[in-house]
């Protein structure tokens, strides 16, 4: 056997690629960016291929630098977005969208077409609304689909083979197309914790009645930690990797992250994954489903085999601080301000300042609606106490404050979670939020939750090289490779001074929420 698994993470803007050895120590990482293609608010589309080639260029770009031999390396493993790949029966790309070439075949998990055939999915109370919190997103599967059969159905005619973004990387990597049960539980409404695991109902009401032929699903699915097949000869020249490397199962990147950050101690210890990046997600683990409104789950196995998961989540974070420096973002100079050049002077400011800078904003940062707690696709953003300073200092303020709003958001979100009566006292946070030491004290000062690092921004990335290590057969289950390979833990606790100032802004921003829906109920016709 060989000392090494390789990991690949597609986010939004990039894939990851990551070269792990057998303590889980991270040996070479690349990275390469992927296309979107945004025309409005609402549509967002990748290409298939665009994502295949910038996933072959980070492995082969680990391989190269690290100057480890292929045959050293015994599986591999992939999570992503959760983004719908649309492809006829030969697995040539299909266009998604009227009047865009063929090659954008590739609904992106932000996009949110499918809010009316959402809505009307919510209105039918199938019995898989249980396992959604009473609420479809528009960022399910099935709703996509609707859209797409209804809007589109020249597209839908001629489908023959449809993924969800890991599946599809595990298919180009071996040729199989069994799906994970993950991808299936957590977005496409599949009940793997009974026997007739299809929601006839659901797939009725949403016009999807031959979705399972249309698709191209076989029966069951791949358990996380189980191996998918191996590399064809053709994907191993692609990847520069050894013909018959072992393939496992994909997951969604979250639950990724969940499994990197939880996945070694999976009982009910009060804990709960914070992953943080383009969106945000707190997913719980337990031994018994539990049900929470408008929280996507109870799922079982969608991360540790055996155990449920529930998460709630915001629907854009990180693509919101984005959208603040596009809008606002130091209007006289030459270039926007960076994410690193805004937090330097941030950190500037609340040196000079204090815990008092930047008051008098406050911020709802739903701009791509709310999932948590409210299960609202329409619900937007408020910006109270704006000016008219366009300068950094300017941009700063409203940044920071949108960063608390973003945090006072996740305290709802775990209130609510708590509201069972399962008190959480730790956050375990990953993905990109955890290189901000900012949002790591400032999440703790939020929520007054203690905040634990362990593998920080490379949690998926480390969640996906264990699960290709259960794969690989270097341990007896995923457990076990978690424990084996999961990183020292450092704790940081709330500071009191600066909880005292977010008690007054969480009332304000849940007096905010309430003035919200007061405006649009006057808003209405």
């Amino acid at each position: 056997m060989g000392q090494y698994v390789v990991a690949v993470d597609v986010g939004t803007g990039s894939a990851r690629s990551g070269l792990y050895d057998r303590a889980g120590i991270l040996i070479a990482r690349a990275e390469h960016p992927i296309a979107l293609l945004r025309t409005d608010t609402i549509f967002a589309q990748h290409s298939s291929s665009d994502i295949w080639r910038a996933v072959c260029v980070s492995v082969n770009e680990i391989l190269r630098n690290s100057e480890i031999p292929s045959e050293e390396i015994d599986a591999i493993g992939f999570d992503a977005t959760c983004s719908l790949v649309v492809l006829d029966s030969a697995g040539r790309s299909l266009p998604v969208r009227p009047g865009i070439p063929e090659n954008w075949d590739t609904i992106s998990w932000m996009d949110h077409r499918a809010r009316h055939q959402a809505n009307q999915l919510t209105k039918g109370n199938s019995d898989a609304l249980r396992y959604l919190g009473g609420v479809m997103s528009p960022e399910m599967q099935v709703p996509k689909l609707a859209w797409l059969k209804s809007c589109h159905p020249d597209t839908w005619g001629k489908a023959g083979l449809i993924f969800d973004l890991a599946d599809f990387l595990v298919w180009k990597a071996t040729g199989s197309r069994v799906r994970s049960v993950c991808t299936l539980t957590a977005k496409w409404n599949y009940l793997a914790h009974q026997e007739n695991s299809w929601d006839d109902d659901l797939l009725a009401k949403a016009g999807l009645g031959d979705l399972v032929d249309r698709a191209g699903i076989p029966t069951g699915s791949g358990q996380t930690g189980q191996s998918a097949g191996a590399l064809t000869a053709d994907a191993a020249a692609q990847l520069g990797l050894s013909a018959g490397t072992v393939v496992a199962f994909g997951l969604v990147d979250a639950f990724s992250g969940a499994v990197s950050v939880l996945g070694g101690d999976p009982e009910e210890n009060g804990r709960a994954a914070l992953i943080g990046g383009t969106s945000s997600c707190i997913m719980r683990l337990s031994s018994e489903p539990e049900f929470l409104p408008s929280f996507w789950g109870p799922y079982l196995g969608a991360a540790i085999p055996g155990k449920w998961i529930i998460e709630g989540g915001q629907s854009a974070t990180g693509a919101f601080l984005d959208y603040v420096i596009d809008i606002h973002g130091n209007r006289g100079a030459a270039a926007k301000p960076t994410h690193d050049d805004i937090l330097a002077r941030i950190e500037e400011l609340r040196q000079s300042e204090g815990l008092d800078f930047a008051r008098g904003i406050h911020v709802l940062p739903d701009f791509h609606g709310n999932r948590s707690p409210f299960g609202d696709a329409d619900a937007r953003g408020v910006i109270h106490g704006l000016s008219m300073d366009g300068s950094l200092d300017g941009i700063c303020r409203l940044y920071w404050r949108s960063m608390v709003a973003m945090a006072l958001s996740i305290r709802q979100i775990v209130e609510v979670m708590e509201g069972n009566g399962r008190r959480l006292d730790q956050l375990v946070l990953g993905g990109g939020h955890a290189r901000n030491a900012l949002f790591v004290q400032l999440y703790a000062d939020a929520t007054g939750k203690e905040i634990v690092l362990s593998a920080g921004d490379e949690a998926m990335m480390l969640g996906t090289a264990m699960v290709a290590a259960t794969a690989a057969g270097w341990h007896e289950d995923l457990v076990s490779s978690c424990r084996f390979m999961r990183r020292q833990e450092k704790v940081f606790r709330p500071d009191p001074a600066a909880q005292g100032l977010l008690e007054r802004d969480y009332v304000i921003f849940r007096q905010m929420q309430a003035h919200r829906q007061l405006i649009r109920s006057m808003d209405i016709g």
